[in-house]
């Protein structure tokens, strides 16, 4: 999930079905040497299971539009959705005159949900996956990420397995640069046009990211979208740590506009971000 992205690495791919990039470091496949260590089927009915998530609450970044709440969640039919509704929610922090934008709004215009696994369950290396449906309407950021355990951020660093906003789907990876509380990004986009647009849409997708000592790489139903060398992502600050030898959390949102956002007023609302589930593998 994009959190003020400044400084940015673009990795322009011309085709989808053959993304490459120079630094990927070529490994054995051996899928079969990793084990199912945790999921999540989402096969009973109503809220998650509290054991496997948790909740943000309120305003949270990127001067979005949402505000998040966990009744905006729910399993059913094997499925967690997350809905974004078009909503007059008061804002219990509002303060008039605020300097800050979470106090400034008297009201939500929209409100949501963002579930994560903090505190809960965490991991380092291995292969995590997430079948879902997304919405691609004007204006709406779903996203299934991680961040690292220890750190502010960006230098407990960041992972976009998958975020979709304005007609584009991105992977990337974040860790803090030299000037504090920025970032250096990693970054891949693609038209949703070039993958079937609204047909594409219409259909469950697999995202797939799978992590060692040496390297990231990001996967859209089994075809690379990004990769990162991980001799490339100490933090450039004084303590210079990699942010990608460490655990990371999960985290599951919808977002709604905000400063990348764009424009949710063409929208039919409300909107659904449906997750089969969430799978995470080691070899063990």
């Amino acid at each position: 999930m994009r959190i003020c992205k400044i400084i940015f690495t673009i990795i322009f791919i011309t085709s989808f079905f053959s993304c490459t990039k120079e630094n990927v470091i070529e490994t054995e496949d051996n899928s079969n040497d990793y084990t199912l260590v945790w999921s999540d089927e989402f096969e009973i009915d109503g809220q998650p299971n509290p054991r496997n998530w948790g909740y943000e609450y309120g305003f949270k970044r990127n001067q979005e539009l949402q505000y998040y709440r966990s009744t905006n969640s729910w399993c059913v039919n094997g499925l967690l959705v997350i809905e974004a509704k078009r909503d007059s929610f008061p804002n219990p922090i509002y303060k008039p005159g605020s300097s800050k934008w979470q106090e400034q709004r008297k009201f939500a215009e929209y409100t949501s949900a963002s579930l994560h696994t903090q505190n809960r369950h965490s991991w380092m290396f291995g292969r995590i996956e997430m079948r879902a449906k997304i919405d691609i309407g004007a204006g709406l950021w779903p996203a299934f990420w991680s961040q690292g355990i220890s750190g502010g951020w960006p230098y407990n660093g960041e992972i976009d397995i998958m975020e979709y906003y304005q007609e584009k789907i991105l992977a990337n990876f974040a860790w803090g640069a030299t000037q504090q509380g920025k970032a250096i990004w990693d970054s891949y986009r693609k038209p949703v046009s070039e993958l079937g647009g609204a047909d594409w849409a219409a259909e469950f997708h697999v995202w797939r990211m799978e992590w060692d000592s040496l390297q990231i790489s990001i996967y859209l139903d089994d075809v690379l979208l990004n990769n990162v060398n991980l001799s490339e992502t100490f933090n450039k600050d004084a303590e210079g740590k990699n942010p990608f030898l460490q655990k990371h959390y999960i985290i599951i949102n919808l977002a709604i506009g905000g400063n990348a956002g764009g424009d949710p007023t063409p929208t039919v609302f409300p909107v659904k971000y449906q997750i089969d589930y969430v799978r995470v593998y080691q070899k063990l």
